[in-house]
Parts: C-alpha cells; sequence; structure tokens
C-alpha cells in the first residue's frame, strides 16, 4: 500500500470530531454537579446551621464521597463517557481518578498495590496543583502588592 493510500483510508476512518456537542455535554454535567453542590451548600446552611466557612468543606467531602461511591459501583465512568470533561474538571473528577487508581491494584496489597498506585494519576494534579499555585501567588504578589 502506498502512502497516499493510506493516508486516504485513514483520513476515512479517522473519527469526527464533535465540538460543539461535546462542549456542551461537558457545560451541562459540570453545571449540573456545580448546581448539585450548590444545593448541598445551602441544605447545610439553612437547615442544620452551618456557617458558610464550616458548609463549604462538608460540601466538598460530601462530593468528593459521592464520586467515590459512584466510581466503586462503576457508575461514574459511565456518566463520564457521555459527559466528557463536565465530570472530570471539578473535584468530584479527581475523586474519581484516586479511586480508580486504588481499585484496580487493590490485589497487590495494601502498601505496595493501593499505597503506591493511588497516587500515579492524582500525583500529577497536585504537583501540577501546587505548582500553579505558586506561580498565580507570586504573580498576584509582584503585581497587586
Amino acid at each position: 500500500m502506498d502512502k497516499k493510500t493510506y493516508e486516504r483510508i485513514a483520513k476515512q476512518k479517522k473519527p469526527k470530531k464533535y465540538v460543539l456537542k461535546h462542549s456542551l455535554y461537558a457545560f451541562i454535567s459540570g453545571g449540573i454537579i456545580g448546581a448539585i453542590a450548590q444545593g448541598i451548600l445551602d441544605i447545610l446552611m439553612n437547615y442544620f446551621d452551618f456557617s458558610q466557612e464550616k458548609a463549604v468543606p462538608v460540601m466538598s467531602m460530601t462530593l468528593v464521597v459521592a464520586a467515590c461511591i459512584l466510581t466503586g459501583l462503576g457508575w461514574y465512568d459511565k456518566l463520564a463517557d457521555k459527559a466528557g470533561a463536565g465530570m472530570f474538571i471539578p473535584i468530584t473528577g479527581f475523586a474519581n481518578s484516586m479511586t480508580s487508581s486504588a481499585l484496580e491494584s487493590k490485589s497487590e496489597g495494601l502498601v505496595l498495590g493501593i499505597g503506591s498506585n493511588m497516587f500515579k494519576l492524582g500525583g500529577t494534579v497536585i504537583t501540577f496543583g501546587i505548582v500553579s499555585s505558586f506561580i498565580l501567588g507570586v504573580i498576584r504578589y509582584v503585581f497587586l502588592h
């Protein structure tokens, strides 16, 4: 097979990009997660008399626990297949990555399996989060101080 024939076949078989559709799904699913978070926050503040300072961490922990449970049941990945980045950008996506890594390596033991493999995927998120917050902190200090 010559190069031109190969390129023609590859172009025909290449999956189509549905950027608008995927962006819309991500926006809607991320918005739903945000609305759920706001609902939890409102319930904590209005019905349980939490201050905002105390309600925000509880709301975050609730979302993380829910994402971990959905991941363990295998439902989070099914939702994420449809919703795309909207399910992976918020804190729930980080919880999903940590839980998935832990579940995949549980057969190797608690320390060598779960303990060492759980941060393989999540470690990059932590690293880039720390580095980017440091850089933004320096920029803020230099220009706004």
